[in-house]
């Protein structure tokens, strides 16, 4: 029984294809792309936020209250 397990543990390793080490100007290419990638959804997601506070559907953090409406924070009349 040991001869069949060892036999199907090599026969696995074998059966898998091999792979090409990447390359630095693959490996930073791909990484180009993957930082564009983030940033398109970041900016997406702000888009989309700002639109949703400006249409008064999602309710702004502190710091978004301080950027827009900067009148609450007013503490002369006291």
């Amino acid at each position: 029984m040991g001869a069949e397990e060892e036999q199907k543990e090599s026969g696995t390793l074998e059966s898998r294809p091999r792979t090409q080490p990447m390359t630095e100007a693959q490996f930073l290419s791909w990484k180009r792309q993957k930082d564009a990638d983030v940033a398109s959804r970041r900016e997406a997601a702000a888009r989309k936020r700002a639109e949703d506070i400006a249409a008064g559907t999602v309710q702004m953090n502190g710091r978004e209250l301080f950027l827009h409406e900067p009148w609450v924070f007013d503490n002369d009349c006291y």
